[in-house]
Parts: C-alpha cells; structure tokens; sequence
C-alpha cells in the first residue's frame, strides 16, 4: 500500500508518522487535548523509510504546508535525509527537533512504556482485554525471564492490530502532565501551528 497525499486535503500541517501506532497514539493525545482540526492531518507513512517520498508529495501539492513528524532513533537517518532534500540544514539527528522532528527513543512504545512505568503499563495493557494475550507472551521461553518493560514493548510492537490498540490504549492512560518529551513537542508544534 503506498501513502498518497490527497489533493484535496484542507490540511496546512502534515505530522509524519512511521505507522498506525504512532498515528493512533497522536490521534489519541489529539483528541484528549482538543487539538483535532481538518487543518492537520496525520499522515501513516508506513515505514520510516518513505518519509523523503511522502515529504515530496506534500510540496507538490502544498509547498508551504507546514511538516512535523516523530521517528524512532533507529529511523533518525531517513528524516534526516528527507530534511536535507527539502533544504533544510540538518547535519544530524540534534538537528531534527529545530525542524519539527521528535525522536523517540528507542520508539514510541518504549516512550509510552517508560512514561507509564511498567506496572501501570501492564495494568492498562489489562484493562484494554488483552492481558490473556499478554500473559501468553510472559510464558514464552524467549521472553519469561524479560524484565517486565521489555515484555510490555515486545508485546506492544509484535502484532499490527495489536501494536495499534496498544499504543493508543498506553497513550490514553497517560496523565496530561505525563506526556512522553518528544509526544509532547510535536503536541506543542501542532497546537501552536
């Protein structure tokens, strides 16, 4: 499936997301702010490697849209890329937050898991119906002596539907104040665009 930019979109602000779960996380801290308008749109741009083409779109269609984004820090050299190829200065992954890049580190479900903690983590992973699920995982050879937040980010990552639920079920746990950093500074380039 290839990302396509619509024409006919109203957005004046595109948030580059690597997929479904960080889009579904940002939706989910979108709507709980308030910050959900037709002139932002969240892009998916299923996988980080195509984010030099997508950004290509976008300023074919709207070369002054506005263009944020979140990468995971293994993905920092394809934005990093695109960014340069739009002309931006961007010498390396620092560079990238001046630009409206966040970095998560290692990715968004490690953020969301750090800023819950564990425990909370687990408990709201439990109370989304998919503890079973979860439980099953803790069992596995290659995961049963895993520290529990290793088991919560293995688990959140191993399944698409699954990785897409589980990020915003961890996003919407988060108190407003709890807001992993680089969530937080896209929510902030957003709701000040």
């Amino acid at each position: 499936m290839t990302t396509t930019i619509s024409t006919a979109s109203a957005a004046t602000m595109f948030v580059l997301l690597e997929g479904p779960s960080d889009v579904a996380a940002v939706a989910a801290f979108m709507e709980r702010d308030g910050l959900a308008s037709p002139n932002v749109e969240l892009v998916n741009l299923q996988g980080a490697t195509n984010v030099g083409r997508v950004l290509g779109e976008i300023r074919q269609i709207r070369s002054d849209a506005d263009v944020v984004g979140l990468c995971d820090a293994a993905d920092t050299r394809a934005a990093e890329k695109a960014l340069a190829d739009d002309g931006l200065p961007v010498l390396d992954a620092s560079d990238l937050p001046v630009y409206g890049f966040f970095v998560c580190e290692p990715d968004l479900e490690g953020e969301l898991i750090r800023a819950l903690g564990a425990e909370r983590a687990k408990a709201a992973i439990e109370g989304a119906g998919l503890g079973s699920k979860f439980d099953a995982l803790r069992t596995q050879a290659a995961w049963a002596d895993e520290p529990l937040a290793d088991q919560l980010r293995r688990f959140a990552r191993a399944a698409s539907g699954r990785k897409e639920n589980a990020a915003a079920v961890l996003a919407a746990a988060l108190g407003a104040d709890e807001v992993p950093e680089p969530l937080a500074m896209l929510l902030d380039r957003i709701r000040y665009a």
